[in-house]
């Protein structure tokens, strides 16, 4: 599948093997960060934590980045199949919830492959596939019987919008057609104490000046999904990366902004919501590649 690459919706169709994609990954996985995690939302990171791996590389080129030292700078070591598959059981000898697979994409095969081989090796958690949700769907589909509980992104609804911050041509299209995929793969979200087992959580980072994208987006997931699907409103945006080459996005969301967004959010059963603050900057880890 690597020789000509259309793991994501760019379909670069480059021979990773030999050179780069346009996620600037190789043939290897490249982690920056196996660790507990417990800044998930509170069914997945639970009084244990989540087991999150981070992954280098993205398909995406969000000029707001918070983790663009691994996404566009791509800091991280490679890997074995053999070594991901060691950390998985790693991460669950530290009694964590899941197995937390962030910005997996690129290396969608090398993580099949680990799965499997964990499996046999006694891996029993819940795989939890953390996405910006910009894969062919064949990719998704390519998940079935893999991934117990989807966190997959929604961040635009207009095309213009979402060129003009990622670069994504048709980002709606994409990632709403691969929701419908995801949730028709784990249906209906269960849990066992209070964590969940198997099913989705959408998640939506609200911007700043960009609340009719927020509307359109719950809008659509309220008409398109079942009444008990959990979405996950993020306030954690702040001005990095790039952002400061766009005024209108170079600041936090406003009090006035994030109020409007919570009286949306009385037409859905289920989900969580960020609270505003002034330290969204601690959501951000430390890539220092402990664990891998």
């Amino acid at each position: 599948m690597l020789e000509e690459c259309q793991l994501c919706a760019y379909n670069c169709k480059v021979n990773r093997n030999h050179f780069l994609g346009a996620c600037q990954c190789g043939i290897m996985p490249k982690l920056a960060l196996a660790s507990i995690h417990r800044w998930e939302e509170p069914c997945i990171s639970g009084s244990n934590g989540s087991g999150t791996v981070f992954f280098s590389g993205c398909n995406l080129r969000c000029q707001f980045c918070q983790n663009f030292e691994i996404s566009e700078n791509h800091f991280g070591k490679e890997i074995s199949i053999e070594r991901l598959t060691d950390i998985f059981l790693e991460l669950q000898n530290k009694n964590v919830h899941n197995i937390n697979l962030v910005s997996p994409t690129p290396y969608v095969p090398q993580i099949i492959q680990a799965i499997d081989i964990a499996k046999k090796n006694g891996l029993h958690l819940p795989i939890v596939y953390n996405t910006n949700s910009y894969e062919n769907v064949e990719t998704i589909k390519m998940l079935n019987g893999y991934v117990d509980i989807y966190l997959p992104d929604l961040k635009y609804f207009d095309d213009n919008i979402s060129i003009k911050y990622s670069k994504a041509p048709n980002y709606f299209e994409v990632a709403s057609r691969n929701i419908l995929e995801m949730y028709r793969q784990v249906g209906s979200a269960s849990f066992q104490n209070g964590i969940m087992q198997k099913g989705m959580i959408i998640r939506h980072l609200i911007l700043p000046g960009q609340i009719i994208q927020t509307k359109r987006i719950l809008n659509w997931i309220k008409e398109s999904l079942p009444q008990d699907s959990y979405i996950s409103i993020m306030a954690q945006y702040f001005p990095t990366h790039h952002a400061k080459n766009f005024p209108e996005i170079n600041r936090k969301i406003s009090k006035q902004e994030y109020n409007f967004v919570v009286s949306m959010l009385k037409d859905f059963e289920n989900g969580f919501i960020q609270e505003l603050s002034d330290s969204e900057e601690e959501y951000v880890p430390n890539f220092n590649l402990e664990g891998v």
